[in-house]
């Protein structure tokens, strides 16, 4: 434990300000608390954080999986709704577009107004929308809550995955966000064989099975909720918000209770490591898009391939799977959605057994193997199965290690948009890339993917070569365009706005 009177660095100093700023509050400080987070060991601190803010991803693998598994369910007339086969891929459009549209709004409330009011907003109202979901009786209502439900996730991602980052120390920020994204499928593992037993009328009624399947996901986000109310607001949100004398309370007790954990005091951190910030109350929606098409050009391109990339590849063999497997290769269709698992399995492991490399050998040549790696063996996959070399079994074992790469390739993404832009636009950046590869895998890659099935194998495997191609393609742009951030300060890679100029490293 930290002797008593143990002097710690002052982080939070008033340097100057002007007058528009004296009436408002705001002042311009200097301040280490990114470098004293920086270098923080691993605590029960960071396991909170993991718990209360990444478990989420879980409910929406869990969200997404049950909804396409209780399709055909929720079109026969004894489910409670009936709904036509049409209606069915309306909601499901429906949903990406709560999605897309909760990403933005929430995203641009997140920069504005804190991380942790929005994470427990936007958990609120999934929480809400889903119960709301299994008491629908009618198509409209199930339209309704399912955009909600799909706002209150997409609003995540950007309230989330800014938190995280903004709260993990840069040795480890790489290999927490991938396995947090990547947990995901294990939500994806579970619902399938939940929904299973659920959809037995053997077990429950067809107007009972599909609505717990939704409670439970209900059930498993409140207690996510619970342990959530304990996440402290990000101090680099506070600091530069003019709530410096919060942010400075914040860190200090964070790092009082790691002495007491570890029975000795942290090491100071020196002065040279504080950056000077002129405090703000907002960014508008100006400076955010000059950010990204002046400042940093490059890394808006680099952010727009790496979701693009990966949105196709996975809905190049998500959205037919199934019809694969039924339809061309006649597997009956209570086993299919088994398939599932194996394939959930593979993309869970990739970011969770990869994950550490993008922290030690680099992001830019781990990003690059990921993506480049999985579109080549999607490639090889289309062509074993183009020549009648593979049947089902064989099939999802190819899909699995196509996955194992993608996966960690895809969740490096949401880590890369996260890093590569300035604090204040942060949870913006991540909210507009993850609603540029939403809509691009959910509204144009069902259209056109959907459309192949009925032109057999053939057709289907030059679906594969265009999701493997752009994947390809964004493996290139990382490796040209890539940016070093690993075990580096936010702040060392993109320079916050608040800071003035961005300093020539930090530029393109």
């Amino acid at each position: 434990m930290a002797a008593e009177g143990t002097p710690r660095t002052v982080t939070c100093v008033s340097v100057h300000s002007s007058d528009s700023q004296q009436d408002s509050g705001l002042t311009t400080i200097r301040t280490t608390i990114p470098a004293r987070l920086d270098r923080l060991p691993w605590s029960r601190f960071h396991w909170l954080v993991v718990v209360g803010l990444g478990t989420v991803w879980i409910l929406d693998g869990l969200e997404v999986t049950i909804v396409g598994a209780i399709a055909s369910r929720l079109t026969e007339p004894d489910s409670g709704l009936g709904l036509t086969t049409s209606q069915v891929g309306l909601a499901a459009a429906i949903y990406v577009a709560g999605a897309c549209t909760g990403s933005l709004v929430f995203g641009y409330l997140t920069d504005r107004f804190g991380r942790k009011k929005l994470f427990i907003v936007t958990l609120g109202l999934y929480l809400l929308a889903t119960v709301l979901t299994a008491f629908s009786v009618a198509p409209w209502m199930f339209f309704l809550f399912r955009f909600f439900t799909g706002a209150g996730i997409g609003g995540e991602y950007a309230a989330i995955n800014s938190a995280i980052d903004e709260l993990i120390p840069a040795r480890r920020r790489g290999v927490v966000d991938l396995a947090i994204n990547g947990s995901y499928w294990l939500g994806t593992a579970f619902g399938a064989v939940l929904t299973v037993f659920l959809l037995d009328t053997a077990i429950f009624p067809a107007d009972v099975g599909w609505r717990i399947a939704f409670g439970l996901g209900a059930v498993l986000g409140l207690v996510i909720l619970l342990v959530r109310r304990n996440v402290p607001e990000s101090p680099r949100w506070m600091f530069i918000h003019g709530r410096n004398d919060a942010a400075e309370k914040e860190v200090g007790a964070i790092e009082h209770d790691i002495e007491s954990q570890q029975g000795s005091a942290l090491e100071p951190v020196p002065d040279d490591r504080a950056i000077e910030i002129r405090q703000r109350r907002s960014t508008g929606f100006g400076e955010i898009v000059r950010v990204g098409v002046t400042v940093y050009p490059k890394r808006s391109i680099l952010g727009l391939s790496l979701f693009i990339g990966q949105a196709f590849l996975y809905n190049a063999v998500f959205f037919t799977f199934s019809l694969v497997l039924t339809k061309l290769l006649h597997v009956p269709t209570d086993v299919a959605p088994w398939a599932l698992v194996p394939i959930a399995i593979g993309n869970f492991l990739g970011p969770f057994l990869l994950g550490r490399l993008f922290d030690s050998v680099g992001r830019r040549f781990m990003i690059t193997l990921s993506y480049i790696g999985s579109g080549v063996l999607l490639v090889g996959t289309g062509i074993l199965f183009d020549a009648g070399v593979l049947d089902a079994f064989w099939l999802t074992a190819c899909w699995m290690v196509v996955f194992f790469f993608a996966s960690a390739g895809a969740s490096a993404a949401y880590l890369t948009v996260s890093e590569i832009f300035p604090m204040e636009t942060r949870a913006m950046a991540i909210a507009f890339f993850y609603a540029v590869g939403t809509a691009a895998g959910g509204i144009v890659g069902p259209i056109l993917f959907g459309t192949l099935i009925d032109g057999g194998i053939h057709a289907v495997v030059l679906g594969y070569y265009l999701g493997a191609g752009l994947m390809i393609a964004a493996g290139l742009v990382e490796l040209f365009l890539g940016v070093d951030a690993e075990n580096k300060s936010l702040e060392d890679i993109a320079a916050p706005l608040s800071a003035g100029t961005p300093a020539r490293s930090a530029r393109e």
